[in-house]
């Protein structure tokens, strides 16, 4: 009997989770051992529990996907580790496979591709989509400007922001007040030319900003 590949899903939305577990299942080869909302969780569940692969998404509370891969590997873990977001851009596929992912899938592509990707990973061979690969090959080929100065301080609050941590957090981890926190927010929002914070991690992720 051929032994089944131990997933553990990684991901904050329950139904999606859900939907990923009976996807799975009906692959005789694949055994969702067990779910995590955060990147703390998964760390947590490492500890006690025997898994193969970890489908890990990128936006989570408390530890984000990027940290999570950044800790598992720091700590040596012996175990695959196969990004599922819903971010496309260059600058994401770059940043998660220079940290040492050994996959990358966008959500919109759950489909078949999912199997594929699973089953290359634990044949010990990264997994990029031909779309995804195109796209890497892009970024190496045409890489990122220079980015704006910014001074120590602000890169620390960019560096939280694009984690995850709120203002509250933030303002709490650098013992500054929560306005202080928003004053550096709007200045990098202004100084970056971002009006939103997905566009905050997109321009972090593209000029190497996180710590």
């Amino acid at each position: 009997m051929i032994k089944p590949i131990n997933i553990l899903l990684a991901d904050d939305h329950r139904i999606l989770r859900t939907g990923l577990k009976l996807l799975l299942s009906s692959q005789g080869d694949f055994h969702v051992a067990a779910e995590a909302s955060n990147g703390r969780e998964v760390l947590d569940i490492l500890k006690t529990t025997p898994v193969d692969v970890v489908l890990l998404d990128l936006s989570m509370p408390v530890m984000s996907g990027l940290d999570c891969l950044k800790e598992i590997k720091r700590r040596g873990l012996a175990v695959k580790i196969l990004v599922l977001t819903m971010y496309s851009e260059q600058q994401y596929i770059k940043e998660v496979m220079t940290q040492g992912a050994d996959g990358y899938i966008c959500k919109d592509a759950i489909d078949t591709e999912l199997f594929q990707a699973l089953r290359t990973v634990m044949d010990g061979r990264r997994y990029l989509s031909d779309e995804d690969a195109h796209t890497l090959l892009n970024s190496l080929i045409d890489p990122p400007k220079d980015p704006v100065d910014l001074s120590a301080r602000e890169r620390e609050v960019l560096t939280y922001l694009v984690h995850g941590y709120s203002l509250a957090a933030i303002a709490d981890t650098l013992h500054i007040s929560i306005k202080t926190v928003s004053t550096y927010k709007s200045r990098l929002m202004q100084k970056l030319g971002c009006t939103t914070k997905s566009e905050l991690v997109d321009y972090a992720l593209a000029h190497k900003l996180l710590k």
